[in-house]
């Protein structure tokens, strides 16, 4: 299962060695949106704006997002 979760224009992260911010969406594997909702906050604290699940996210959305998708490894 995959979590997507985007950023605000302050929401910046260093994860890794990737930055994570408003302008890509950051992709998250995980056997229940439940971990996947964990990992999120684990990664990046209270600092994101949303996080979707697989059957919740809309591909459409990517337009709003230049820099594309970024595995969280």
């Amino acid at each position: 299962m995959k979590t997507y979760v985007t950023f605000g224009q302050d929401h910046v992260h260093r994860v890794n060695g990737k930055t994570f911010d408003h302008n890509c969406v950051a992709v998250i594997e995980s056997p229940s949106s439940e971990e996947g909702r964990a990992k999120a906050f684990e990664l990046f604290g209270p600092k994101f704006c949303f996080e979707y699940f697989d059957t919740e996210w809309d591909e459409k959305s990517m337009k709003y997002y230049p820099r594309g998708y970024m595995e969280v490894e």
